[in-house]
């Protein structure tokens, strides 16, 4: 891959830029505060959403998108309430065909119930794949070993971003199921906000891991209805998406959901983040695209009650706890 461009400089785009410039990948990283982006030029530092990570002298930040028009590679990790705006803004440029775009954004377009690859596909006629896993940014970016899976319809396209993409802390697999792929990675989002939830309302450990194995067959239940494979769901992008985001420290939704049970509320939390937490408008959507389908999403329903209907934390999670006992094949959440 001569040049790729990464549409997005915030902690994951940045990992990701600094990741393929690691490969010796020569990067145009592309972000909409000029100001910003002229401090990571001069200082090669993202200090405001990746602190102490140096960028590759491989990587260009920049804060004009034709700057990214000779890549052939373009991962867009804008924020999904902001894909339709950039993503407007980069047609109007018109992007090579031969372009292979990379979708790495973790969300669900609330009213369309449209993935992040299926808004890229409205704007722009090249291959979109997919790439999620397990794989918090600051952990990629000082190359702590990690997988991720990119999942393409296209025939080879999966398979050359593998190549791209892979390096020695970096392995990836490859999927046909995009939807499974993309979906597992914007839906885990909603059970780590309630995992924080737990967290913050003093629970244990039991309480976590009983909330991520129903989380889990939640996420199956809707996925499946959405247009992913089971299976899909029981790798990287599902489950090990799911694990991670639930436990780990650096999770932005885990935080989230810790500091609403402790009785924060979401405005509150909102206004005092720099960075983008993609579970809080996925709920949303999820909530809708569940509503439609008539799929039953106890978890997820709560979860929307706490951030949308003020309803609180507690009284969100002893409503779980006080749900119709029955046989665990049986539970529909």
């Amino acid at each position: 891959m001569e040049k790729a461009g990464v549409i997005g400089a915030g902690s994951w785009g940045t990992a990701l830029a600094v990741m393929l410039g690691g490969n010796g990948t020569p990067v145009a990283l592309w972000g909409h505060d000029a100001g910003r982006v002229e401090r990571m030029r001069s200082s090669r530092l993202n200090e405001e959403y990746l602190p102490g990570v140096r960028l590759p002298e491989t990587i260009t930040p920049t804060a004009s998108l034709e700057d990214l028009l000779d890549a052939r590679l373009l991962v867009f990790v804008a924020p999904s309430k902001a894909a339709r705006e950039v993503s407007g803004a980069l047609a109007a440029l018109h992007p090579s065909p031969e372009t292979i775009f990379l979708s790495c954004t973790k969300g669900i377009e609330r009213g369309s119930g449209l993935r992040m690859s299926e808004v890229l596909s409205e704007y722009f006629p090249n291959p979109v794949a997919v790439l999620s896993g397990p794989n918090h940014a600051a952990e990629v970016a000082r190359r702590m070993p990690t997988a991720a899976v990119i999942a393409a319809r296209e025939n080879g396209v999966a398979e050359r971003l593998q190549s791209v993409c892979s390096g020695k802390y970096f392995r990836v697999y490859t999927s046909d199921d995009v939807a499974g792929v993309e979906l597992g990675g914007a839906l885990k989002n909603i059970f780590a906000i309630s995992a924080g939830v737990s967290d913050g309302l003093g629970f244990g450990d039991n309480s976590k891991a009983a909330l991520m194995t129903r989380g889990l067959a939640e996420l199956i239940r809707l996925g499946v209805a959405l247009g992913g494979r089971r299976e899909t769901f029981q790798g990287l992008s599902g489950i090990g998406d799911l694990m991670v985001t639930c436990f780990s420290r650096h999770s932005r939704n885990r935080g989230v959901g810790e500091r609403l049970g402790r009785g924060e509320t979401i405005a509150e939390i909102v206004e005092s983040m720099k960075m983008v937490a993609e579970g809080v408008p996925t709920t949303r959507s999820a909530y809708e695209c569940a509503k439609k389908l008539k799929i039953d999403t106890p978890i997820i329903d709560q979860v929307h009650a706490v951030l949308y209907e003020n309803k609180s934390s507690r009284a969100g999670m002893m409503e779980l706890l006080s749900r119709d006992q029955r046989p665990e094949e049986d539970a529909p959440g």
